[in-house]
């Protein structure tokens, strides 16, 4: 059986609060270390008990806001044993700085917590033949998408909780809007006979986790280009 999983976008960054999509690899400002204590506490008294020990990984973009996010606000999980990972399928859409990650010796030196035993060697790049996966371009992301989901879908746990980017986790994953700091819960089902993945959200997240976050969806692929070169900074 699948695993539910809890898709968390990071807090408020740096290049949010600025505005500005120039700052490579943002960290979090101090509102943003504010919004993971309020996340750390409603994860810790909303979710269902039941959840909570069924969860057995957490998945991070391996950028600073999402890392940042995740130690911040779920280190009562990891005190439980919980694993991090760091996955460069989750990272965030476009080219811009701000949405582009450090060198993973860096990361490394500055994150130890964090598994990167399983990270693509070759992030962060985005725009090489060997980081076509990785490209800003419509094609490129869902793709992407459904490789994140297979993979979630094949995990032996029971829930998962990963943390990501407003533009990924709305173009890409869900169609739905994501508050900085907020949280929606999918049950990730494998549609045959052409075996794709798709999500259902639980009632209780329709407007986010702690009701910060728009109710309208999108549809998956809007709004992004089809051509790699079409590049416009992501949230």
């Amino acid at each position: 059986m699948a695993p539910v999983l809890i898709l968390v976008r990071h807090a408020q960054a740096l290049h949010n609060l600025k505005q500005d999509s120039s700052i490579n690899d943002p960290s979090l400002s101090d509102l943003g270390m504010r919004q993971c204590a309020r996340l750390k506490a409603h994860l810790k008294t909303e979710l269902p008990a039941e959840m909570v020990e069924n969860i057995g990984l957490i998945l991070v973009s391996p950028m600073r806001q999402t890392i940042q996010t995740a130690l911040w606000s779920m280190d009562w999980l990891l005190q439980k044993g919980v694993p991090i990972q760091a996955s460069a399928g989750w990272q965030e859409n476009s080219d811009h700085p701000c949405d582009t990650g450090s060198p993973i010796s860096a990361l490394k030196e500055e994150f130890p917590q964090i598994d990167y035993s399983s990270l693509d060697p070759v992030f962060p790049e985005k725009n090489s033949q060997a980081a076509d996966r990785y490209r800003y371009n419509r094609q490129a992301i869902l793709a992407r998408s459904q490789t994140c989901l297979g993979e979630l879908y094949s995990l032996q746990v029971k829930a998962v909780i990963v943390v990501s980017h407003s533009g990924f986790l709305r173009q890409g994953v869900t169609g739905c809007w994501f508050d900085n700091a907020d949280y929606r819960i999918f049950d990730i089902h494998k549609d045959q006979p052409v075996n794709t993945f798709t999500l259902r959200q639980w009632d209780k997240t329709k407007a986010g986790g702690l009701g910060l976050s728009w109710t309208e969806e999108t549809e998956l692929g809007q709004g992004l280009p089809e051509d790699s070169s079409l590049s416009t900074a992501s949230e």
